[in-house]
């Protein structure tokens, strides 16, 4: 999958898509910890602002001495109120009073109200929480705090003893902190908003490139694929620039192509030329020696005899006839070479074959000292049996021509895969090397009696039945192999 381009930006859009969704996480659950410690901080300071209240308290209470007002004392209420004005005026948001255990709120206070008209009395919401965390306090005679979650705000409320002459006396604070709701939640939503905007349009932006980059690589496969590698086509641009460049350097790389296969048509018809016009000079060469020989043989018999008299013409003309029959067999040589017949396919019995062709020469090479065998692998195979024995006849020939007095020449049927393979073993030298190149050429030979068609022979029928000819020369041997594809049914 990471191997392509559109793999690869598959992984980047998930990795951004975790990333933004763990960014987002961590970003809410830092604003639940700044949530925390923001309300932590507002339950410190209410805590406080009690504590400034019981404070004034004291400071107020010391000058009454044994003689303490009444709890519905009016004017005690009202002096009671301003001490509880005076200790929350600097502290914003925090209403709160002074409570009887018995009577309820003796005081109360809002300082920092943004309100029209300045707030009197404790909101009558929250006074079932204000009678009882005041209780608590009462009761455990210590201070108190109770918060309040809502679904934007919490409520925080606290209350704290007030000893004293008088007796049941509490003072509490109350105060609202936003949690989802205000300054600090607002910039989590916008922030959240702008990281899922970025994460839509990065998400467009990458598949619009997928699917464009995907399309204009598919038009280019298509493009390159309906021409013939030989002739590429010109690539529109594709109006992408990293594309554009490879289109560009397609284009040029298929224009110097195009030139290159102009120039090497051109270079192949040249050698191809010049290679047929030396294959018809070695031909005409070698059909000029071998027919010059016999007409020069022939002429100087005639004019011998004619100066001779009558009794020179009866040998005369035996040589001459010796002569004809010499360029008769070369013609019909020739003849094999360039006629070309369709092999007419038989089913042989490979063996039989092998050791049919071996017979015909095996007074020749018992007169030269060699022993000749054949072998097979093959049972049957199809093949034209007259043209093969011809190219084998001449392969065992020229064996017996190289090989050595008292060695051995093998002839094999082998397969090889699909083929067969009709081999010729010798235990001689091989042709000369000047001549490897051209061996299965007409008229190239290494013998000088030798008139240089009979593996030309042999190329031709290889070539006719599908098949190869070639030489193989080792430390041991000289081998020739005719390779047939040669089905057995």
């Amino acid at each position: 999958m990471l191997r392509s381009l559109r793999g690869r930006l598959i992984v980047l859009l998930a990795l951004l898509v975790v990333a933004a969704g763990a960014t987002a996480w961590l970003m809410v659950g830092l604003f639940h910890q700044s949530a925390a410690a923001q309300v932590g901080q507002a339950a410190a300071e209410n805590a406080r602002a009690c504590d400034a209240i019981a404070s004034a308290y004291r400071l107020h209470s010391a000058d009454w001495g044994s003689a303490p007002p009444a709890p519905d004392d009016t004017a005690a209420r009202g002096r009671l109120s301003a001490v509880v004005q005076n200790a929350l005026r600097n502290r914003p948001g925090v209403q709160g009073g002074i409570w009887h255990g018995d009577t309820g709120s003796l005081a109360y206070a809002f300082p920092t109200y943004d309100g029209a008209a300045p707030r009197t009395d404790p909101p009558g919401g929250e006074l079932p929480r204000i009678r009882e965390i005041n209780a608590a306090a009462l009761s455990s005679d210590r201070a108190a705090s109770h918060r309040y979650g809502a679904r934007s705000q919490t409520l925080l409320i606290s209350a704290c003893p007030l000893p004293g002459p008088i007796p049941h006396l509490t003072a509490w604070t109350m105060t609202w902190t936003f949690t989802f709701a205000g300054r600090s939640y607002y910039q989590l939503m916008a922030g959240q908003a702008v990281l899922l905007v970025t994460v839509l349009i990065a998400a467009a932006l990458l598949t619009q490139l997928t699917m464009t980059w995907s399309r204009h690589v598919s038009q280019i496969e298509t493009a390159l694929s309906s021409y013939d590698v030989a002739d590429l086509p010109v690539l529109p641009p594709t109006r992408e620039r990293e594309l554009d460049r490879i289109v560009l350097a397609l284009n040029e790389a298929g224009r110097r192509l195009s030139v290159a296969r102009q120039r090497g048509d051109t270079l192949a018809r040249q050698m191809a030329t010049a290679e047929r016009l030396a294959a018809i000079g070695r031909v005409a060469a070698g059909v000029a020696h071998e027919i010059r020989n016999p007409i020069a043989a022939m002429r100087l018999k005639a004019e011998s005899a004619v100066a001779g008299g009558a009794e020179r013409q009866p040998q005369a003309l035996r040589v001459i006839l010796g002569e004809i029959e010499r360029l008769d067999a070369l013609v019909r040589r020739l003849l094999s070479i360039t006629e070309h017949d369709e092999p007419k396919r038989e089913l042989i019995e490979v063996s039989a074959f092998l050791e049919a062709c071996v017979a015909q020469h095996t007074e020749r090479a018992a007169a030269r000292q060699l022993t000749i065998s054949s072998t097979a692998d093959w049972q049957e195979a199809r093949f034209d049996p007259d043209q093969v024995q011809r190219a084998l006849d001449n392969l065992i020939l020229n064996a017996i021509n190289a090989a050595p007095a008292g060695s051995r020449i093998e002839v094999a049927a082998l397969r090889r895969t699909e083929a067969l393979v009709l081999s010729v073993r010798d235990g001689g030298s091989g042709p000369p090397a000047d001549i490897q190149d051209h061996l299965f050429e007409p008229f190239v030979t290494g013998r000088p009696d030798g008139t240089g068609l009979g593996l030309s022979i042999v190329r031709e029928v290889a070539v006719a039945h599908g098949g190869t000819a070639r030489f193989v020369s080792t430390d041991h041997g000289t081998t020739f192999e005719i390779t047939l594809p040669c089905p057995t049914s």
